[in-house]
This record gives structure tokens, sequence and C-alpha cells, in this order.
């Protein structure tokens, strides 16, 4: 397994001369971090404005009203937490066939998009809900189980890929692709979070230019990503039948 900055160092030689095709390929999920920054930015001069102007006052919220606005946002959580990981999930699998060929020759935007087949969604649906669940009665005995469970469950989408790759007759179920992210893990949680946390510089670099960073920041980080699951795993899941 290469270090922190063997990966990092293999990533930034992948980009180099390719950060056009890689940005491209990352389009989504940077345009909404310059979305975001760009609200973030707007409430700053709201609240800055209000102070000045003594605007800000007291007011009250029923029970209710805090009951029904807990679960519409948790529904809305859900949705656009399976938007983005359809979207980001094609983008890894790009990536790391990326960083396998070392072959520039694809389309970032079939990329991004290349969840959406008869192939993947389906299975990448289904991949998500059962961790949506897993995830939620873990985080019901307290806040960290849930992270734990989390890095336990972070290789499930790259295992079904590799799995399925050229191979249709394999005899798993889609809770042994969440067991083999768990096993292969066991560990490894807490290397992929220092890894993680490598990176908190580069996002603090784009929360303080409203999203703007993001433009390098995210494909440098989603390739990382797929660089870790690329050393940690080889070729042990390509073709896996169980």
């Amino acid at each position: 397994m290469k270090t922190r900055g063997e990966l990092k160092a293999e990533v930034r030689e992948l980009l180099a001369g390719n950060w056009g095709k890689a940005i491209l390929l990352n389009i989504i999920p940077i345009l909404g971090s310059l979305v975001v920054g760009i609200i973030i930015a707007f409430l700053v001069a709201l609240i800055v404005f209000l102070i000045n102007n003594g605007v800000f006052s007291g007011g009250e919220t029923t029970i209710n009203e805090t009951v029904n606005s807990s679960a519409s946002n948790s529904g809305r959580s859900f949705i656009s937490g399976l938007i983005g990981t359809l979207i980001t999930t094609g983008i890894a699998y790009t990536t790391l066939d990326w960083l396998r060929t070392k072959n520039n020759d694809f389309s970032p935007v079939r990329g991004m998009f290349s969840i959406f087949s008869r192939k993947y969604f389906v299975p990448v649906l289904v991949l998500y809900i059962l961790q949506a669940i897993f995830t939620f009665f873990w985080s019901l005995l307290f806040v960290i189980p849930g992270l734990i469970k989390t890095y336990s469950y972070s290789q499930t989408y790259y295992i079904y890929k590799d799995v399925n790759e050229d191979n249709d007759n394999n005899s798993l179920n889609y809770l042994d692709y969440i067991t083999l992210s768990r096993e292969l893990m066991n560990g490894h949680k807490f290397e992929m979070f220092v890894l993680q946390l490598s990176f908190i510089g580069w996002w603090l670099l784009v929360l303080v230019s409203f999203g703007i960073a993001a433009i390098w920041v995210y494909p440098y980080y989603q390739t990382t990503m797929s660089a870790y699951y690329k050393n940690l795993a080889g070729d042990k899941f390509i073709n896996y039948r169980g």
C-alpha cells in the first residue's frame, strides 16, 4: 500500500496536462461548490447588513413546525444524497479506469453520467439504500458508530464495478458487496480518515474562495479517493466470483 504522499504524487502525475479533462469530468460537483459559495457569500453579506442595521429580532417556532421541517429536510437530504452519489460514483468509476489504464481518451460527460445505464443504475440505487439504512441504525448508537460504518462501506461501489466489469455470473448478492467493503477496510478506516483529513487545508481554501478553488480541489480529491481504492484492493475483485 502506498503512503499518502505517494498516492497524491500518483494523482498529480496523472492530472498533469489533463486538468481540463479532469475539471469537465467533475464539473457538476464543482458547479455545486460554486453555487454554495455564492450562497454563502450572499448570506455573509446579508447578515452583516442586518447586524449593522439592527434588523435581527426573536421569533417563535412551534413543535409541529420543527417536526415537519425535520421530516422534510430528511427527505430532501436522502434525495440529494442519492443524486450526488449517482454522479460521484460515475466520476469515481471513470477516474479508476483512468488511473489503471493511464488512457485519457474518454468522454468526461459520458463518464460523469455512466451510472445512468442498465448495468449500474439499479445496483447503485439498491446499494445506496442499503448503506443508508445500515448507517442510520448504527447512528442510533450515537454518531461515532455511524461514522465508522461509513468508512467500512466506503468501497462498496468500487467493488461492485470490479466484480461485474466483465463477469455477470458471480454468486454475490447486494449485501455481499457491502460485506466485502467492510472486510477490505478492516484495519484501514483510520488510514482513510487521515487521508481525507490531509485535504482539510484545500477544503478551507475552497471555503474562503467561496467555491472557486473547487475547480482544482475536487478533481484532485476525487482522483485520490479512486487511487486509494486501486492501491488498497489491487486486482482482488476484478471478475471476483465469491
